[in-house]
């Protein structure tokens, strides 16, 4: 399960130019070298002609999204009344979003949404941006964006991940998306009046995904109703959390707002620094108390140490890969549809029969595939005799980007080696050769 987010521009560029390409296709063999081309079948000599000057055009701009833009527009304005018009306002949305230009991100964001209503990072960007403005019409839109976004947001929880587990990250990201959809709304609300609800919600928010901006919002519908003493709770809240979107200026500003109203309602900033502490302790608590629910769903949440892992094997058993201490471990990453480790089994087989002996060499297999439950039908059918365990996040953290690769890791835990792919000749003697190096170190 992924999010409909967006495509690269190089891919965008590229989809625009697929329909014309195949449309030229199939004609008939040897043209005479440079010919005049002739329209493509059931486009007309102005279509071609577009489709020339289009082409060049994107060539020219390359992937630099601002090039990008100035040369659609100015296709648009030549061709008016294109009939790809729709495809290349979609570009266009795109590519704004990347230049980081709102005024041109809501111009064809807007009209873009109204056929892709499930793109949600175009959704996002669209949706702060209007709630940014006191307009009421853009607070209205916006309201209805946000809202738009959040039932995005639980379509997406309800889909099952395609590798059949909800994990840590996936979780994170599931509250974070629902959290600033809650944001939003309440932005808007307040917005447009309605402070009471603007508050419930971005205390809806913050619950659901503690960080600076909804407690930042939570304090400015508070202030507007002049609850100044229930505020600076939440402006301290603000303060205090992480939240990758605040710069120093804006936490800068933070401070300097907690600093103003704590004067106001106290006449100094006596007794800020407890105000501020506290909250740090909360944030301390709230954070804590989430990494301990991540990970009941994913054990392996927020780890950096590979060998602190705790693998799934295929029949359900647990692995706490800190067991193994002491161990030289020989990880091999493979899958059920990789025919190079079909081909290397049989020389792994023989790698650990030259240590079968020794009890303090262990060999794992790890699977990477997305359909777990084709792994073990696999096993039985190919009468594999390896001890297989699922990869739950290890080859991201390790960087596998192809397979087979084999690592092994010495008795401190440490890596000492790595294979990526393997050269059947030697196999055998370089792995038997890496395991030993690490046994004498």
């Amino acid at each position: 399960m992924q999010p409909r987010l967006l495509i690269g521009l190089g891919l965008m560029v590229a989809a625009i130019f697929v329909q014309p390409v195949r449309a030229q296709q199939n004609q008939a063999a040897g043209p005479v070298k440079n010919a005049p081309k002739a329209p493509a079948r059931g486009q007309t000599e102005a279509e071609r002609k577009e489709e020339e000057d289009l082409r060049q055009s994107m060539g020219e701009a390359g992937t630099s999204p601002l090039e990008l833009i100035r040369a659609l527009e100015r296709h648009l304005a030549k061709y008016p009344h294109s009939r790809r018009r729709q495809e290349l306002e979609r570009a266009l949305t795109k590519a704004a979003i990347e230049a980081r230009d709102p005024a041109r991100t809501l111009k064809y964001g807007e009209k873009y949404l109204t056929d892709e209503p499930n793109d949600l990072l175009v959704l996002e960007r669209v949706t702060r941006l209007l709630t940014a403005s006191s307009d009421k019409a853009s607070n209205e839109k916006g309201l209805k964006f946000a809202r738009q976004f959040e039932q995005g947001m639980r379509d997406l929880e309800k889909e099952k991940p395609a590798n059949g587990r909800l994990d840590a990250r996936l979780r994170e990201d599931l509250d974070r998306g629902l959290a600033r959809a809650f944001t939003f709304q309440a932005r808007a609300s307040g917005n447009l009046g309605h402070f009471d609800e603007a508050v419930a919600l971005a205390k809806k928010s913050f619950e659901l995904y503690p960080s600076a901006e909804p407690a930042q919002e939570v304090a400015k519908w508070l202030l507007r109703q002049n609850k100044v003493a229930d505020a600076l709770p939440w402006l301290a809240d603000a303060f205090a959390y992480p939240d990758p979107r605040l710069t120093d200026d804006d936490r800068r500003a933070i401070r300097q707002e907690l600093g103003k109203w704590h004067r106001e309602l106290y006449g100094s900033e006596k007794g800020l620094g407890d105000l501020i502490l506290a909250a740090y302790d909360r944030a301390t608590e709230r954070l804590e108390q989430r990494r301990a629910r991540l990970r009941e769903i994913d054990p392996n949440a927020n780890l950096t140490e590979p060998m602190q892992f705790t693998l799934t094997g295929v029949n359900g058993e647990r692995l706490d890969l800190k067991t193994l201490r002491g161990k030289v471990v020989v990880l091999d990453f493979w899958a059920t549809w990789c025919g190079p480790c079909r081909v290397q089994y049989p020389m792994y087989e023989q790698v650990k029969e030259i240590f079968r002996s020794r009890d303090d060499v262990v060999f794992l297999g790890i699977s990477t595939d997305q359909n777990r439950e084709a792994v073990k039908p696999f096993l039985q059918q190919h009468k594999w005799n390896k001890a297989v365990y699922f990869e739950d996040g290890l080859s991201q953290l390790l960087k596998v980007s192809s397979i087979p690769t084999t690592i092994i890791f010495n008795k401190r835990g440490e890596m000492a080696a790595r294979l990526n792919g393997f050269v059947p000749e030697r196999f055998v003697e370089m792995l038997t050769e890496r395991i030993r190096e690490t046994l004498a170190n």
